[in-house]
């Protein structure tokens, strides 16, 4: 099997905040990573949320992955991905604390690039019409900073005078480069720039990601001038984000709570980022509609939920209908809808290894694993990140 697992950390904790349980989410993430580490995997993702509550205590990744850098010795980290406006944050600190990472590291950063949206872009004041030419501009500006040693830009989004932008990273020549990305923009924009994506399933059927990919391949296909791309190589990795469980029995899988918490994830996150939760349902659908602008827009929370039908024809968007209405759902009755969805990767090793093999067959070169999640426990969570290891990776 030619595709790599690697795991990806929302820094979720699904209980109210608390400070006592928020502070241990950091110290459970470095154990996670240790082990990760020793088990092969290929890098440790994290992302990049403010103001999320318990959904995710990401607000200072590159903190995190100094921290995870200390205490690993070859498992990669990865950030997927700044969030690249400029309001929220400048391409040159940007560039700054990545290169930090990489050097403290010894050369094991890998930057992704995220365009962001919703409550983010209200907390920080984030013009929505000029953010995807921000992140374009982001992707371009940074491997110069990493290379040259006397750097300026001038465009209509920013002037930076000439200087010297230190320090450089160590990897020669630059860290590899990604891009966030959900709508078939985006993976063309992905392509055209020559940097790798970094999607994501959910419960999304993966003929839904077939037709993402094609339109990767179509903007590799179609560069702009040298000049206009990012970096100095290009970066043709494909890495989808999902759900991950590996348990020794199927018994075990459903005692972990883990498709009941996967469940928990998709009815959060729209009321996190105050998006519309008929976006999700809709994707779960697979209704692939291009540049929804559902997917950017913060609402208000009375908009959030929209109509839930109870008796949705679609067994998982019934199933989150249901909890989502404060219905108990039993774990058994939560895996056996998850189980048949290809996308989810939650059962004994056999099970996982057969829809490991359909991300493989797929062309994904990187599986970026959710392995802490909801209300998995640490201890579930390190059993299932070992086992991967020894089962799936070794």
């Amino acid at each position: 099997m030619a595709l790599t697992l690697d795991i990806f950390s929302e820094l979720q904790r699904a209980d109210p905040p608390d400070p006592s349980r928020e502070h241990q989410v950091y110290f459970d993430a470095l154990e996670q990573a240790k082990l990760a580490d020793t088990m092969g995997f290929g890098c440790w993702w994290t992302v990049e949320h403010h103001g999320a509550a318990e959904f995710s205590y990401s607000s200072v990744p590159e903190l995190v992955l100094g921290a995870i850098a200390q205490v690993t010795e070859r498992i990669h980290l990865g950030h997927s991905g700044v969030l690249a406006p400029f309001q929220i944050n400048h391409p040159v600190r940007v560039a700054e604390r990545a290169a930090f990472v990489d050097v403290l590291s010894q050369g094991r950063l890998e930057l992704g690039l995220a365009r962001s949206g919703g409550t983010e872009w209200d907390a920080f004041g984030v013009d929505p019409a000029r953010s995807r030419d921000q992140l374009r501009e982001a992707l371009q500006m940074i491997p110069r900073m990493w290379t040259e040693e006397a750097f300026r830009w001038d465009s209509d989004l920013v002037q930076i005078p000439e200087r010297n932008v230190l320090p450089k990273p160590f990897q020669t020549p630059h860290p590899p480069l990604w891009q966030t990305c959900t709508s078939p923009e985006s993976f063309a924009m992905a392509g055209e720039l020559g940097v790798g994506v970094l999607a994501t399933t959910l419960f999304t059927p993966l003929q839904t990601l077939a037709a993402l990919f094609a339109e990767y391949e179509r903007g590799l296909s179609s560069p702009p001038p040298a000049s206009e791309r990012a970096g100095q190589f290009v970066n043709r990795q494909k890495s989808v984000f999902t759900f991950m469980h590996c348990a020794e029995t199927r018994a075990q899988a459903i005692e972990s709570r883990a498709a009941e918490s996967a469940l928990w994830f998709l009815n959060a996150a729209p009321k996190v980022f105050r998006v519309p939760r008929s976006l999700w349902i809709d994707s779960i659908r697979g209704d692939l509609a291009p540049s929804d602008p559902r997917a950017t827009r913060s609402v208000e929370a009375s908009e959030i939920e929209g109509e839930v039908d109870l008796d949705d024809p679609v067994p998982v968007i019934r199933l989150l209908n249901r909890q989502l209405t404060g219905e108990t759902v039993d774990p058994e009755e939560a895996f056996e809808v998850l189980e048949s969805i290809e996308s989810v990767v939650i059962g004994d090793v056999d099970a996982c290894r057969k829809k490991i093999a359909a991300y493989d067959r797929l062309g994904v070169d990187r599986l970026m694993c959710l392995m802490s999640f909801g209300h998995v426990s640490q201890q579930d969570t390190l059993r299932s990140i070992g086992l991967t290891g020894e089962a799936l990776i070794s």
